[in-house]
């Protein structure tokens, strides 16, 4: 190669080895900035894919352990109210037993029926007032559909009766429904009447307009009715009165998510929870006001502890499995923690070393730089 002072071939190849170092160490300090070894796809566009997609499932675990803490204190609620039924149960049978004893009189009985019917209504009561963020534990809920003959019109949910009961509504096997054509429903089940009407926000006056769920009350009691509607429902049409069958025992079931797919097998646990109402121990028509009525209370109450007993083990028994399923999520979620570690955090030790590397190879490309610019000037002295 002749030596010139037009082109600095030397001048070249020292400024693309500094672009490139400079490149490097601006590189090396993103990784260090950000903490991570991908910060960008071209780093590692595996790693980066795989990385994210376990990120992902960490923090999807994560909530599935919120989700199984919350489910444990809510069983937790519904057992410690039965443990307070139950010793409310136990003074009832005592009450039965004294008052089925020959010595006592009619006005003696009496007396101890007042706290015996008190007691009583102090189960509904608990029954009623133990929820959990406002979803009721422990008051049952029936099933209901309309009769098949007539249920056209309030197939409310794609075709599905959604009509559910909250709360204890007693023995009752039948009801009625009306629905009015404005977005107003009534319904009836054991002489009580419950109202409610579609959100505004679910409807434009003449057609719904989406998914809404009508919650029906009573001023004068603690149940419920709430009905499903699929934007499919008829709003404008006016639905004859229809009877509502009523099955099922009063139990409210609960689906807990406690894995971060969708397999109601892998991913859900669902429990079961009795109802500890009066109708649902069938303690509703009980008295101690005679001895035979205090011999056929007694025989009840023996039976409604022995239901309640069975349901507590139920409740134990899911307390226990969702205890196991938050142990195995802590697992699950520190060992995938760890493989999305390995891929994409960085490892500064290494890196900084790196780093320093690549600083020294700047300081020593600027210096050979200059260096290089200084080549032509030396071709100058053959004019002298």
């Amino acid at each position: 190669m002749p030596l010139n002072i037009i082109s600095n071939f030397a001048s070249n190849i020292a400024q693309r080895n500094l672009a490139m170092s400079d490149s490097a160490a601006t590189n090396s300090l993103a990784k260090l900035s950000a903490g991570s070894r991908v910060v960008s796809a071209k780093d590692d566009a595996a790693s980066l894919a795989v990385g994210s997609r376990l990120a992902a499932e960490v923090t999807g675990l994560k909530q599935a352990s919120v989700n199984a803490g919350q489910a444990i204190s809510m069983l937790q609620i519904a057992d410690g109210a039965m443990a307070q039924v139950n010793d409310v149960l136990t003074r009832m049978k005592s009450l039965a037993v004294q008052a089925g004893s020959g010595q006592l009189s009619g006005t003696e009985r009496a007396m101890l029926d007042t706290e015996y019917q008190a007691l009583s209504s102090e189960i509904n009561r608990i029954a009623i007032d133990t929820d959990f963020a406002g979803t009721q534990l422990v008051n049952g809920a029936n099933l209901v559909s309309v009769d098949a003959a007539t249920s056209g019109a309030y197939q409310v949910a794609d075709g599905v009766d959604g009509i559910t009961l909250r709360g204890d509504h007693g023995t009752a096997t039948s009801g009625s429904i009306d629905y009015d054509g404005a977005g107003a429903f009534s319904v009836t089940v054991n002489a009580v009447v419950y109202t409610g009407s579609i959100d505004a926000s679910a409807n434009d006056g003449t057609s719904m307009t989406g998914s809404s769920v009508v919650t029906l009350t009573n001023s004068t009691s603690t149940n419920k009715v709430d009905i499903v509607l699929g934007q499919a429902f008829a709003y404008g049409t006016d639905a004859a009165t229809e009877t509502l069958s009523l099955t099922g025992t009063s139990t409210t079931d609960f689906t807990f998510k406690v894995g971060t797919g969708t397999s109601a097998t892998a991913d859900d646990i669902s429990v079961s929870v009795d109802g500890i109402g009066n109708g649902a121990l069938g303690l509703d028509v009980t008295s101690v006001t005679s001895a035979d009525n205090a011999d056929v209370a007694s025989a009840v109450i023996s039976n409604a502890i022995d239901g309640l007993q069975t349901s507590r083990a139920k409740i134990g028994a899911s307390q226990n499995r969702l205890e196991f399923a938050a142990a195995n999520i802590a697992t699950a979620t520190e060992n995938t923690e760890a493989a999305r570690s390995q891929l994409l955090d960085l490892d500064v030790a290494a890196e900084m070393s790196n780093f320093v590397s690549k600083q020294i190879l700047i300081q020593a490309g600027v210096s050979m730089l200059a260096q290089a610019n200084q080549l032509p000037n030396n071709l100058l002295r053959l004019f002298q």
